[in-house]
């Protein structure tokens, strides 16, 4: 845990920036003893409209299995004897990495983790077990309600080249065989570079080998020449609903919404972001306490402003589970709260509660280096200077009740709702 002496110095004046070569390092030392944490990523561009972003999983899911230098045993010999973790992930067009170790163990996990990304081994048997591992994972989403919906769903708002374009698990199965090692290969080969590359490391360092670790492992990485090929705009269909029949699911999830032309560093961001809190974000919620718990409809339902980026549109959702009994009631249940609460807005005392329960968590996602470590590399990847997070409580706490209502009304409307359902239909 982070002293609250320490936690009252502005991060802006404890956080060190340094530029090294094409990555941006950021160094925090924190009271926390002996423990190191680190997070990072790049830019890849991969092209989704052609479903380049399987080929990305794949790739990614392969960094684990081994280098040109040692075997996978080998690699998880070195982290579980010093208790360390090291996690890579795929994160739309950018490829993720996380590290947690001891702050002596640095000078050995620090490397490993740069030869992982560098120089993966690509063995044959080991791409064939990552392939089946996904081939399962989309076996799986095709029986998966919610994972059907939001398929649906995207389809009526953005064009497959849209990172949030969400693609038909069955038609992604179908690419899979098709991809091979070779493939795979290439795409790090002609993607992987020093891209936007972020790094953040917090903790009991030692910030002089820290730096020259990372430094070593990506201060000469070169970029990748791919471009970024996504479309930034959502293209929404007529306002309409798709249904999505799946056999034995009794049980139906929902999604109402519709696209948003709203960007992370908008003005309106957070005032729509605490609106959206207040209609479904958490169980006090207006959604929760009329459709749940007062007219009994469901047992989950929550709203959402979700897949927001700094460069392309995002959308307002709201996921419902509901019975076949309870289906169409359900649906008309959920446009007439959405309705109200439009035409009627919040009051001064939700909005009180909201930003105390929103700043709240804020200030807990700083407690341990982990949290610190993720909340100041998200802001990296935002290209938001350090000082954003020292504001961000106030700013916050000075959103008025205006602020919020103007919000709503210029990015929600009940005429451009979506919707999109899967699951056993009632006849």
């Amino acid at each position: 845990m982070t002293s609250e002496l320490t936690a009252a110095v502005p991060l802006a004046e404890r956080v060190t920036q340094h530029h090294i070569g094409g990555m941006l390092l950021q160094t925090l030392p924190t009271p926390v003893r002996d423990v190191v944490a680190v997070r990072g990523s790049f830019r890849v561009h991969p092209d989704f409209g052609a479903d380049e972003d399987l080929v990305q999983t794949l790739c990614v899911k392969m960094l684990d299995k081994g280098t040109l230098g040692r075997d996978q045993f080998a690699i998880a010999d070195v982290l579980e004897n010093r208790g360390a973790k090291v996690s890579f992930r795929t994160d739309g067009d950018r490829v993720a990495f996380n590290a947690k170790m001891l702050k002596a163990d640095a000078d050995i996990v620090l490397p490993l983790l740069a030869e992982q990304i560098h120089q993966p081994r690509f063995a044959e048997a080991e791409f064939e077990q990552v392939r089946a591992q996904v081939a399962a994972e989309l076996q799986h989403a095709m029986q998966s309600t919610g994972a059907l919906a939001s398929a649906a769903f995207t389809k009526r708002l953005y064009a497959p080249a849209h990172p949030n374009y969400d693609p038909n698990p069955a038609a992604q199965l179908e690419h899979l065989a098709q991809i091979d090692l070779d493939e795979v290969r290439a795409f790090h080969a002609e993607h992987f570079g020093a891209n936007e590359l972020a790094v953040t490391a917090v903790g009991d360092l030692d910030e002089e080998v820290t730096v020259t670790l990372l430094a070593k492992g990506f201060g000469n990485w070169a970029p990748h020449t791919q471009p970024a090929t996504f479309i930034a705009d959502a293209q929404p269909q007529p306002p309409g609903r798709t249904d999505v029949p799946v056999a034995d699911k009794m049980n139906l999830d929902v999604i109402l919404g519709h696209a948003i032309s709203l960007r992370r560093q908008d003005p309106d961001y957070l005032a729509l972001y605490l609106a959206n809190f207040m209609l479904g974000g958490n169980f006090s919620s207006r959604l929760m306490a009329t459709i749940r718990d007062e007219q009994g409809l469901t047992y989950g339902i929550r709203s959402m402003l979700n897949g927001i980026g700094t460069e392309h549109d995002a959308d307002w959702r709201v996921k419902v589970t509901l019975s076949q009994a309870n289906l169409e009631h359900g649906i008309d249940a959920v446009h007439a709260e959405v309705a109200r609460f439009l035409q009627e807005g919040v009051t001064a005392e939700e909005l009180d509660t909201a930003k105390t329960t929103v700043t709240g968590t804020f200030q807990v996602s700083q407690a341990t280096t982990g949290g610190l470590a993720s909340l100041l590399h998200t802001n990296a990847e935002r290209q938001f200077e350090v000082e954003y997070l020292d504001g961000f409580t106030d700013e916050v706490h000075a959103t008025t009740l205006d602020d919020v209502h103007a919000a709503m009304a210029r990015h929600w409307s009940l005429e451009k709702m979506q919707v999109a359902l899967a699951g056993t239909l009632p006849k």
